[in-house]
């Protein structure tokens, strides 16, 4: 078949001129060149006004003379980068996390760690989304998430996004798993490292308790501190505001944070109704059996109650904190969410010590609504108060309560008074039906809690039961006697240290 060449011509003539990408190069040189455009007419712009109205544009030089000596002045302030480590990556670990913000926080140590023995690169963790409280944020809008790419540089290669040749659409597809749970470096070593010969990327879909807390190198265990006490900082918006609230606590003189964990949430998980309404408990056995991954579902209340496994109520939090000698003069923080009830739960803790404050009181409406709907960036305000608090005391050892006293161990042991709930029970039972006076009560609750106001402790070590043991992150020893020269000598039996 003959094909003229005229009517090829032609038809070619007709096609639009093919579209030449851009390079990176090309843009940036664009880039480059019109800044330097903009940058030349402004000088010649403020030149030119200085010859015919030297005045007019003083103002304007001088807003940018500062503006570029602030500039210079925040570089100048930014610590140095560490050295990056220099390793070969065995492949890409992705976590997302579960829970609450502390249970995330602590994840978030162990993965740094597990990256760090594995030699992996860390893409910066996800957020639980889907929990009970069912907040949208992300790490960014919690953490500083460049402090915490920068400041572990030199241990670990920590990534803001999965690269986009790894992504599901290219057709590699991760292999997504849960870690046995409290396992130590070995499982890592030998049951996940080889994994990554077969998968570039690896998705950990659960990272809550997937470390062990003891037998752990003592590199590792204080890797785990580094990123827990220095590399999680907090976003700019939300220190900020965690700070105006430490300082207008202070401003008044010592306060206690009392983390009240009487919410509904807890109380239909953990099947605690006493002091409850029979509609009330109705409806957190309604909540406990509309979330299917919270395993137990019959449970009887006072029964936990007495093993000492419920919150204590704000009713019996009045007894208690009379009993450790605090008063209506002293000022408490109120460091929880919505309490369930309501204020009217509160009326006889308020009577009882009328200098109780909450963020929401402290704060005008305007300051908190950035975060509002955001349960994670509200439990971070409370967290900042609570590790700065004259003394801790939480109602419920959560993940809250044991991140928080670990945190204050850290600062130089400062006061935190773990509640014996199993004895409290007894004694206020007691207390409450007659059979103990009130001297006696305050006496046998003092001497209940001598040993319980954060001291330095050795951790609890069950080998077999490691759910039972001591949970790191409430007493990081390993991370405690730094520039001591025997930490044994401040950790062993008949040892004091006054309280801060």
């Amino acid at each position: 078949m003959e094909v003229r060449s005229e009517s090829i011509q032609v038809h070619c003539d007709k096609l639009p001129a093919p579209v030449i990408p851009r390079t990176r190069l090309q843009m940036w040189f664009i880039r480059v060149c019109s800044s330097i455009v903009l940058w030349t007419c402004l000088v010649q712009l403020v030149a030119v006004g200085e010859l015919w109205h030297p005045h007019l544009l003083a103002g304007i030089t001088n807003r940018i003379s500062r503006v570029a000596q602030l500039r210079v002045e925040e570089v100048q302030s930014l610590p140095p980068l560490l050295p990056a480590r220099k390793y070969k990556s065995n492949g890409i670990l992705r976590v997302s996390c579960n829970g609450g913000l502390n249970q995330m926080r602590a994840a978030i140590c162990d993965m740094v760690t597990v990256a760090r023995l594995l030699n992996l690169t860390l893409v910066v963790p996800e957020l639980d989304k889907t929990s009970f409280w069912a907040d949208p944020s992300n790490f960014e809008d919690i953490f500083d998430v460049q402090h915490f790419i920068n400041s572990l540089r030199d241990e670990v290669r920590i990534i803001k996004r999965l690269p986009k040749r790894f992504n599901r659409k290219h057709g590699l597809i991760p292999l997504e798993m849960a870690p046995v749970s409290w396992s130590n470096e070995k499982y890592y070593v030998q049951q996940i490292l080889p994994l990554f010969g077969k998968y570039k990327v690896l998705h950990f879909n659960k990272t809550d308790a997937r470390l062990a807390n003891n037998g752990i190198p003592s590199d590792l265990q204080k890797l785990r501190c580094r990123v827990n006490f220095l590399a999680l900082k907090f976003t700019p918006q939300i220190e900020t505001l965690g700070y105006k609230l430490v300082r207008m606590l202070q401003e008044k003189g010592p306060f206690l944070a009392l983390h009240l964990r009487y919410e509904m949430d807890m109380l239909a998980f953990s099947g605690c109704t006493h002091g409850c309404t029979e509609e009330e408990a109705a409806e957190l056995k309604r909540m406990r059996y509309a979330y299917p991954w919270w395993r137990e579902k019959e449970i009887v209340s006072e029964e936990r109650r007495s093993q000492g496994l419920c919150p204590l109520t704000p009713e019996e939090m009045v007894l208690v904190l009379q009993a450790l000698g605090f008063n209506k003069e002293t000022q408490i923080y109120i460091a929880a969410g919505e309490i369930y009830g309501s204020e009217q739960r509160l009326v006889a803790l308020r009577a009882a010590f009328p200098q109780i404050v909450k963020k929401e009181t402290l704060l005008a409406p305007e300051e908190l609504r950035q975060f509002q709907n955001h349960s994670s960036q509200m439990a971070a305000l409370d967290f900042m108060v609570s590790v700065a608090s004259s003394t801790f005391i939480p109602t419920y050892d959560g993940n809250m309560a044991k991140v928080v006293e670990g945190h204050r161990r850290y600062l130089g042991f400062k006061k935190t008074i773990l509640l014996d709930r199993k004895r409290l029970v007894g004694l206020l039972d007691m207390h409450q039906n007659g059979t103990l006076s009130w001297t006696e009560f305050v006496n046998a609750v003092r001497s209940a809690h001598e040993k319980r106001m954060g001291q330095p402790t050795p951790r609890k070590v069950s080998v077999d039961k490691p759910k039972e043991e001591d949970y790191f992150y409430a007493n990081p020893q390993e991370c405690l006697c730094e520039g001591i020269t025997d930490c044994d000598d401040l950790l062993g039996p008949g040892k004091s240290i006054r309280l801060r």
